[in-house]
């Protein structure tokens, strides 16, 4: 499977060399990254869901919000975690090292979304496990490709600042 297009080429090593994996990322950089992550999301999820869903923008926006709320939080969390195994135990982020780092984010996130969902539009569990099934079906490519994007932009920006310095 070849790599989302972000642009020009950078190689797995060009990206290592330049600290786009082995660089810490400070807290206002991770804010800024879940930031950016769930305003695209919301963007695109607020409609597509109301419609889907036969409700109104107005109560999918705001549940999508409030869903957006918590993943951020849990982004800001679960990155740093990763990212903190990721220089403890040396990998690469391959495409199967970004297939698990999705699936695991996503699995937290239904743990914290399903019960909200369910109350928040009156349904069951089941039915709302249903739904987060369907948000599964857009988040798993949309994370995947949302994040390679965001690292070989960020290598890109690296690699300027240490070329003025």
């Amino acid at each position: 499977m070849a790599a989302p297009s972000c642009g020009p080429k950078i190689t797995r090593v060009q990206l290592d060399s330049q600290g786009s994996h082995n660089s810490p990322k400070r807290l206002p950089e991770r804010i800024a990254h879940a930031l950016a992550f769930e305003v695209v999301a919301l963007l695109l999820c607020a409609p597509l869901f109301s419609w889907l869903m036969g409700t109104t923008l107005a109560a999918m926006g705001a549940l999508t919000l409030a869903v957006s709320a918590i993943a951020a939080v849990w982004n800001v969390v679960y990155n740093a975690g990763f990212d903190h195994l990721e220089r403890r135990l040396g990998f690469r982020r391959s495409l199967k090292v970004r297939l698990l780092h999705t699936l695991g984010f996503e699995a937290g996130l239904v743990l914290a979304a399903v019960p909200l969902a369910a109350a928040w539009l009156g349904i069951s569990l089941w039915q709302a496990l249903l739904l987060d099934a369907g948000l599964l079906l857009f988040f798993v490519p949309y994370t995947l490709v949302f994040n390679w994007c965001y690292d070989v932009l960020r290598a890109r920006r690296v690699q300027r600042a240490r070329q003025q310095a």
